[in-house]
């Protein structure tokens, strides 16, 4: 059977079911679709869930990273130090608040997370924050980066957006730092289409955050005592967000499930590298699955391998944001060769909830007759 004979197998999908349906009908039908009842519903159950004093819902995940920057007084002058194996977002609002993104390398392709000694090596005396991502859903070195970040004084961001409910140490990230961003974009964990929330257990961030993602304004409209913005999230995004966060920790499940098998049949093979431990994804929310290409010269190969043998649609998570051109020049950086390794030879291959065994097992078969 010919790739043109299969049916497509999709580097992500999002199923809603009816109860997601008629949660957003309820809400265009009562006539209040801005901020309101659902966002208030919905930030309290995602606080309850993370164990944090705070959730704070916005329109996107970018704007949860201003907000928690500006929160940890990063402006003009500053440096945050983050990870260029991520998406452009982490780095771009940094900018937003007039401050310098300093890139730092991650601990290799085993562990596309950022490294610790590359970030300690980065800090200068204008650093006012660290930003880690925890990427795939697995957790980086939050523990270890605060512990930095707090003998050096400064704030420990984390950009959770691909970590609703994973874990270190007991703890959910996302609550490790200073705040945490979270997002709910269309190919998300917990995904309404667009939607951001930051957490944190500091009731000044909260308060600032609250405030600015409503133009500034006080809580009656009469009074803005700082420059603010349109960063609200909607109330039928909120309900939607609501009603799927019942599901998350069964659909989570399902992910560490399907990424088990992939483990169990990618681990061995040669000329592939799989990231991450086996004992890793009991923590890790598993939004999606990395390989490396041990030769990354093969990586494009093999996408369009799957792409044309088996109709099966990849990905690649990330290009380095130091590479990109409206980086490159104003925002040179040093030393960042596993970046680079990795982003020329990383390949994310399917997962979603619903993915049956034929789906998972098609995209195996073809990985495995690729490295045959």
């Amino acid at each position: 059977m010919s790739a043109g004979e299969l049916s497509q197998i999709p580097f992500t999908d999002l199923r809603l079911e009816q109860r997601d349906l008629d949660a957003v009908a309820d809400v265009l039908r009562s006539g209040r679709l801005s901020t309101g009842e659902r966002t208030a519903e919905f930030e309290q159950a995602f606080a309850a869930q993370l164990g944090a004093r705070h959730a704070v819902a916005v329109g996107s995940c970018t704007a949860a990273l201003h907000l928690a920057y500006l929160a940890a007084g990063v402006g003009p002058g500053d440096e945050v130090i983050v990870p260029s194996f991520t998406f452009a977002a982490t780095a771009s609002a940094v900018i937003y608040c007039g401050a310098t993104p300093v890139f730092a390398d991650i601990v290799g392709l085993e562990d596309p997370g950022v490294d610790p000694e590359d970030v300690a090596a980065k800090i200068t005396d204008r650093t006012k924050a660290v930003a880690c991502v925890h990427f795939a859903g697995y957790p980086a070195a939050a523990t270890e980066l605060a512990e930095l970040c707090a003998d050096r004084g400064l704030a420990l961001i984390e950009d959770s957006a691909h970590a609703p409910s994973a874990t270190q140490g007991g703890r959910k990230l996302g609550t490790i730092g200073l705040a945490g961003a979270f997002s709910f974009f269309s190919n998300k964990i917990l995904a309404v289409g667009e939607g951001g929330l930051l957490a944190t257990d500091d009731d000044d961030v909260a308060a600032l955050a609250r405030s600015r993602r409503a133009h500034g304004l006080s809580e009656d409209g009469q009074q803005a005592d700082a420059l603010g913005y349109n960063y609200r999230i909607d109330e039928p995004r909120a309900a939607l967000a609501l009603e799927r966060l019942q599901r998350l920790e069964q659909d989570i499940d399902r992910r560490r499930e399907l990424v088990r098998t992939y483990r169990s049949r990618l681990s061995g093979l040669d000329g592939l590298i799989v990231p991450y431990r086996d004992e890793d994804v009991s923590d890790s929310s598993c939004y999606v699955m990395p390989v490396m290409l041990a030769d990354a010269d093969r990586r494009d190969d093999l996408r369009t391998a799957l792409r044309e043998q088996q109709n099966v649609q990849t990905s690649i998570l990330y290009p380095a944001i130091h590479l990109f051109s409206a980086y490159r020049d104003r925002y040179p950086a040093q030393g960042m060769e596993r970046t680079e390794l990795a982003t020329r030879a990383e390949v994310t291959l399917p997962l979603y909830p619903h993915m049956t065994a034929d789906e998972q097992e098609r995209v195996i078969a073809g990985v495995e007759r690729f490295l045959a």
